[in-house]
């Protein structure tokens, strides 16, 4: 919780401060929105405990302490995919397809029926982009997953792999996802966004949708009533002005829409990929994004730190850094991060865990559904 002293104490220092951070400290007490220029000026400038106890007014002021969190379980079709991104550690490519896993129909409605009378609310679908596993394999796969559970909330399919099938239906984004909706998909995860801007893309992820596609499918998506989480992959060759830029795009479709549920920083992990020889952020440097972030997207509600990803440490440490909300329990057979080197190499938590790292920096745990309707708030006593 940021107190009025800590605010105080920003303007104390003003003499020491560059007067134009002290402009923007003033626009976000005043809940104006800062331009792109700002928030260069930010990464450039702003020292951490300046973000951080501003980041921390704006959740405060949004959520009163309160930290999200829901009961979820990913389903990875398969890791064979059709791209080479050089900063995954995942995918395999489909030649050597061998040295993967590809999932059948059957095997996935396993691990939905593993989930039979457990509290669970949302199944995440995601995984690499299979030649063979189309549009219409996939829409099976809705379909059945909602005959069987109506009540579990389907949160499926980047905006790669939707292109990709998209592409190879010879359909349009717009009847793509109409398709997909029909069949019972209902939010789009945020992945495959990276970085937006071409110069970025171009080198560590030229052979799959651009960022104008991957604005496009969500708008899509936003425009038939669905939901979806936006994501920025950070930590690599790109510039400030490069997440700026990325950040900016994302704020405008959601000016434009309102359909983006939360925004989702992620972290590049080195090991087992292309990009292994370029050094990792520090953990300073993640909970500055983190903040500037919360000041930046002034309307995304809602700011995730995933917990699997960052390690549950520094994923706590977040919490002090604007940010509102940890994902979901989660259980291990999600690979995408515990490949690449994340501190979670069997990322699963229980409801008693996540709530415990919540309420040891005095926050208020929330159970959500995905679209962040509250189910139960954990008191001390209860937790």
């Amino acid at each position: 919780m940021t107190s009025g002293t800590e605010l105080e104490n920003i303007f104390k220092q003003s003499k020491d401060l560059d007067q134009r951070l002290l402009t923007i400290a003033e626009k976000i007490i005043n809940q104006q929105r800062l331009t792109d220029e700002e928030g260069v000026l930010l990464f450039e400038k702003g020292e951490l405990g300046f973000v951080g106890a501003l980041a921390n007014h704006v959740a405060q002021r949004l959520h009163q302490g309160k930290v999200y969190f829901n009961r979820n379980f990913h389903i990875e079709p398969t890791n064979v995919c059709v791209f080479t991104c050089n900063f995954c550690s995942y995918s395999r490519q489909y030649k050597h397809r061998d040295e993967g896993w590809e999932m059948s129909m059957e095997q996935m409605m396993d691990i939905v029926r593993k989930y039979d009378g457990q509290p669970v609310t949302e199944v995440h679908i995601v995984g690499g982009v299979h030649p063979k596993m189309n549009l219409e394999f996939f829409c099976e796969l809705v379909s059945r997953v909602r005959a069987h559970r109506p009540d579990l909330h389907i949160k499926g399919f980047t905006a790669v792999e939707l292109d990709y099938m998209f592409r190879k239906a010879k359909l349009t984004t717009e009847e793509g996802m109409k398709r997909l909706n029909d069949a019972g998909l209902q939010s789009l995860p945020g992945g495959g966004a990276e970085i937006f801007h071409p110069d970025v893309r171009n080198v560590i992820c030229a052979d799959k949708v651009d960022g104008e596609g991957w604005l496009h499918i969500h708008e899509t998506a936003h425009n038939l009533g669905m939901h979806s989480n936006a994501t920025m992959l950070y930590g690599h060759i790109e510039t400030y002005a490069h997440r700026v830029d990325h950040m900016s795009r994302l704020r405008a479709l959601q000016d434009k829409t309102g359909g983006f549920n939360c925004f989702i920083p992620l972290k590049f992990r080195n090991q087992g990929n292309d990009m292994s020889h370029i050094p990792e952020v520090s953990v300073i440097e993640d909970m500055r994004l983190y903040a500037i972030a919360r000041l930046f997207m002034d309307n995304f509600r809602n700011l995730k730190a995933y917990w699997p990803m960052l390690g549950r440490q520094s994923a706590q440490l977040t919490l002090s850094f604007g940010v509102n909300d940890l994902d979901g329990t989660i259980d291990d057979t999600t690979k995408i991060y515990s490949m690449a080197g994340s501190e979670e190499q069997s990322p699963s938590m229980s409801t008693e865990d996540l709530c415990d790292l919540i309420t040891s920096v005095g926050k208020t745990p929330v159970e959500r559904d995905t679209l962040y309707n509250e189910l139960k708030v954990y008191d001390m006593p209860t937790v």
